[in-house]
């Protein structure tokens, strides 16, 4: 560790003396910035000698070795190229805002065959735009998170950055049922422009997410007439999509739309080896599922003014579920003692509805800015199951069925407000304030069958009522001193929480109030280096799946239930880092630590009827230490390179039912991704993951590699594009855990879907257009 912070530091401090050229990109004519376009200087020979791209406020810094006459080139997907002649002097260079004028002869969409990258890092986020990553063209948004660097998506559905679960993923900058246990499956990749991750948030965003935010942000509205595009998808196993949109702008109104429908397969194999004493029991299970969603999105913007703007949307996401399952038992005493089999089968329905609204008010100063954001949604679920337990050896012989059924609903509501007031020319103000009420019902119940009549089964029946209201507000001071950037705030947040049993069986209620500082500094070393130091204070909220003690009962020999009496874990996360960014190589390393109390981890036992219960707990504290190193590197135009290792140690301490969970560990996790240009139109992508091993105090996961492929063919003048990708295309991504108890030994292998090999075809209507996102605000 001493020789890795030596070697950071000394790259930290390599500074060159240059001549600067900054700027800005805004749309000519609604002047919003122009995030992420291709700023270039060219020399009189016409050699690209710098090379950059906009940030989100759609700034660039460009760095020169000397003065002199050159060419400067802008552009972005969608608009006319900006070019200009300039003379830089000496030292820095300032060019003001630049208006990129749209272009109606272009197309609206991003394709995968260009120079730019899909991922970008920024000194407070990374950005992946998914439309530029050919692996992410066919899929779900589970599979573009996974290539992200440093986050992963279990096959449950469960997210976790730099290898940590307490991370809060937002869609539009907000809290949404689509990000609520597997759901973000059912989400097309296809409709998402961008994913942000950001380690270490500001007081702006909400304060929940130990781990980081991860904010998803739908496309929205293109420009300039009518536009559209019609995408199919095959896969084998079956994956079948359908995705058309439909967009429309003139001066006052810009309307866009997208349907999604989705019809896919999955074949999982999941096996189970107990050792207990002398006796042992070996389970497989193979499951079919079979889902079929659809989702639309529509919405407008009104433009009132060139300086005011009004946005509606609405989300509706359903989907139907049918799911069959098989698990084989055989349970041992030196020989074979008896054999089980289970058969289980599952209907379930969800619908989810979201209505959006946002106001912009700009204003004649720059950056001053007044928005307001309302978001209502409700959802509602209902799942079936019925189970059929049969022996077959010793003696055949039929146990009674069981069915259960579990149902949801929940009604969210929040309002929003954010101010941003410019003091002096580099300072900036903001603030805002919200409110958030959520009510969620559960139900469940199970019977048991007994000649023709199903009765309660151990008296699963009962529901859950989860209200939580939360109100915050923040205040937020950022400016430039010389060389050095800072943002430092304050959020204060104030929650109820109330959790009861249907029949007043338990009941928990939880008023707090807690205050949540932030402080970020950014030192630009040169044009190209920025040193970042960062801290938030945070807090990682029980989801109502960690809390509902109910239960499936799928498996006669394990069970994963959630715990009423969890509380809130808090955290102080620190963060060092530095941004080094060149025409051709992009280099960020980190280090990181994060100090929680009341840690939320996961405890296993064995309960009197000798069955394996697994549910979350909060233990005294956890501090977790780490490296990250981001690399882009593109030594030819058409070839690229990213890649990503993440190192952590953690320590944890605490006692829970007389179970020590004193101990100390680490892991590590890694991607490399190429992508390499064959022509004009076609691209080939590879990505390799890498998951460490991990020990804990209870258990020990296996390493886990595995591997995508993909590769893209545009035709027709760019009308018609092909992408072909295989995930996991040698079947290795499998999950081996181990956990080691007073008397047994269990161990877990998990294999949620095996190879998928997919066909896209998309064709795109005529219209001109780049996506953009709605005029979110200052809203998370």
């Amino acid at each position: 560790m001493k020789t890795i912070l030596t070697l950071f530091f000394l790259f930290c401090m390599i500074t060159t003396k240059a001549q600067t050229l900054s700027g800005a990109l805004a749309d000519h004519n609604t002047h919003h910035a122009v995030a992420y376009a291709t700023v270039s200087l060219l020399d009189p020979a016409g050699q690209i000698i710098s090379s950059t791209m906009t940030d989100e406020e759609g700034k660039f810094v460009l760095k020169l070795s000397k003065a002199g006459s050159f060419t400067l080139n802008c552009g972005f997907i969608g608009y006319q190229v900006l070019v200009r002649s300039i003379k830089v002097n000496d030292g820095q260079n300032e060019l003001g805002i630049l208006s990129l004028i749209p272009d109606a002869r272009l197309l609206s969409e991003v394709t995968v065959s260009g120079r730019q990258a899909a991922l970008h890092l920024q000194s407070d986020k990374k950005v992946f735009e998914v439309g530029k990553d050919v692996l992410s063209q066919n899929g779900s948004v589970s599979d573009a998170l996974n290539g992200i660097p440093s986050v992963a998506v279990s096959p449950q559905g469960e997210v976790s950055l730099r290898g940590h679960t307490g991370v809060t993923v937002l869609v539009n900058g907000r809290r949404s049922g689509l990000t609520q246990g597997n759901a973000l499956e059912q989400l097309q990749a296809d409709q998402v422009e961008r994913i942000e991750v950001i380690t270490s948030p500001s007081a702006r965003y909400d304060a929940s997410g130990s781990a980081g935010i991860i904010n998803i942000v739908l496309k929205k509205n293109k420009k300039s007439g009518f536009n559209g595009q019609l995408k199919v998808v095959g896969g084998v196993p079956n994956d079948t999509r359908i995705n058309p949109s439909l967009n429309y702008k003139s001066d006052k109104l810009s309307f866009f739309s997208t349907l999604g429908m989705r019809k896919s397969d999955y074949k999982g194999i999941y096996t189970t080896d107990q050792l207990t004493g002398d006796n042992s029991m070996q389970m497989r299970q193979n499951e079919n599922r079979h889902d079929d969603g659809k989702l639309l999105y529509l919405g407008a913007d009104y433009f009132i003014s060139d300086k005011r703007t009004m946005t509606a949307a609405y989300l509706w996401n359903g989907t139907h579920d049918h799911d069959k399952t098989e698990l084989n038992y055989d349970y041992r005493n030196e020989t074979t003692d008896s054999i089980l089999r289970r058969n289980g089968e599952s209907w379930e329905q969800r619908n989810y509805h979201q209505l959006e609204y946002n106001y912009t008010q700009l204003f004649s100063q720059s950056k001053k800015k007044w928005t307001v954001d309302m978001q209502y949604d409700w959802w509602d679920s209902n799942k079936d199951w019925l189970l059929a337990t049969r022996k077959i050896y010793p003696k055949a012989a039929d146990y009674p069925n069981l069915r259960t059924n579990a149902g949801n609903a929940s009604r969210d509501l929040l309002l929003q407000s954010d101010w941003a007031q410019p003091i002096g020319k580099e300072n900036l103000l903001e603030l805002g304030i919200k409110t958030e009420n959520r009510h969620v019902r559960y139900d469940f119940f199970a019977e048991k069958q007994t000649g023709d009549v199903y009765g309660v089964y151990k008296g699963l029946n009962n529901g859950l009522e989860y209200s939580e209201r939360i109100q915050g507000g923040y205040a937020q001071l950022g400016g430039k001193l010389a060389k050095l950037s800072y943002l430092g705030g304050l959020r204060m947040e104030i929650t109820g929480v109330n959790v009861s049993g249907r029949d007043e069986i338990y009941t928990n209620r939880k008023n707090y109030t807690r205050l949540f500082p932030t402080l970020h500094l950014d030192y630009n070393l040169n044009s190209t280096s920025i040193l970042q130091a960062h801290y938030s204070r945070r807090i990682n909220r029980p989801s109502l799946y960690q809390l509902s003690p109910y239960m499936e009962l799928t498996d006669l020999n394990a069970q994963n239930t959630g715990n009423p009496n969890l509380n809130p874990s808090y955290s102080d996360v620190y963060e060092l880092g530095f941004l080094y960014r060149s025409n051709t190589l992009t280099i960020n390393p980190s280090l990181y630590a994060q100090v929680s109390d009341a840690s939320i981890t996961d405890y296993t036992f064995r309960n009197a009827e000798e069955m394996f219960i697994t549910l979350p707990v909060n233990i005294a504290r956890e501090v977790r230490q780490g490296f990250e190193l981001n690399v882009m590197f593109a030594p030819l135009n058409v070839l690229q390179f990213n890649a990503d290792l993440n190192v952590y140690h953690f320590r944890q301490s605490g006692v829970y039912k007389d179970f020590d969970f004193g101990f100390s560990g680490g892991s590590s996790s890694g991607r490399l991704n190429a992508q390499w240009k064959l022509g004009k139109f076609m691209s080939v992508q590879g990505r390799y993951y890498f998951n460490g091993s991990l020990n804990t105090a209870q258990s020990h996961t296996r390493t886990m590699q595995w591997a995508d492929f993909g590769i893209s063919k545009i035709l027709f003048s760019d009308k018609l594009s092909l992408v072909a990708d295989v995930t996991n295309v040698f079947d290795s991504r499998r999950y081996h855990s181990t956990i080691v108890g007073p008397d047994y030994v269990l161990s877990t292998m998990n294999r949620f879907n095996g190879a998928r090999y997919r066909l896209s075809v998309a064709y795109k209507f005529k219209g001109n257009a780049i996506v953009r996102e709605a005029k979110t605000g200052n809203r998370n």
